[in-house]
């Protein structure tokens, strides 16, 4: 499975639910394979894509994706432990693993030897496993989207990655408005915190 197939299988999985694509790679894939409106494509902030998820699953009580990366997580774990610390947040966060930083040149990323669903785990996430082909991603996608607690999928990428499209070249001011658009359709009062109005933060 490589970041191209990983993230077709999300797509195949999701219908309405809002997903957060890191940046780099895996925003630019996702445009590619099915621009939809309810996608949001980070094309900086990295590192953040789980802490805006976590924001839209909060404030909407809808599920919510957040398609991370393993060097993005390295750079701000403190997501795990704000989404962990709250038992009932349907968030489905999918940590794509290649170990490098592929849209800035490839070099090494230092997470051969991390656990992501162990970190997950003791952060407080209820659910987290590992999947390493397109079938058992997809049945912990599904059960996790049907699940209202954070849930931690840690993908292992282990194959080569097909041609990458281009960069990312939307009106991000008119792509912001067109995900809170999205949200606002689709969400459901929170009992704990009453609806409230969903803006995407600028993409910058």
């Amino acid at each position: 499975m490589n970041k191209t197939s990983a993230i077709k299988t999300i797509i195949s999985v999701t219908s309405d639910q809002p997903v957060v694509f890191t940046t780099g790679y895996a925003c630019r894939i996702a445009k590619h394979l099915a621009d939809r409106p309810g996608h949001f494509y980070m094309t900086g902030s990295m590192g953040l894509s789980a802490s805006i998820a976590t924001g839209i699953a909060l404030s909407t009580g809808k599920t919510a994706v957040a398609v991370d990366g393993d060097g993005s997580l390295l750079m701000n774990p403190a997501s795990l432990i704000t989404a962990g610390a709250i038992p009932d947040l349907p968030l489905v966060h999918v940590v794509l693993d290649d170990s490098a930083y592929a849209s800035t040149g490839g070099q090494a990323a230092p997470s051969a030897g991390t656990d992501f669903a162990d970190w997950a785990r003791a952060s407080g996430y209820p659910a987290a496993s590992r999947a390493t082909d397109g079938d058992e991603l997809t049945q912990l996608l599904r059960g996790a989207i049907s699940r209202s607690a954070p849930t931690l999928i840690h993908c292992t990428l282990n194959a080569p990655d097909d041609e990458v499209p281009p960069r990312i070249d939307l009106d991000l001011a008119r792509h912001r408005r067109r995900v809170s658009r999205h949200i606002r359709a689709h969400s459901r009062p929170n009992p704990r915190l009453g609806h409230r109005t969903v803006q995407c933060p600028s993409a910058r």
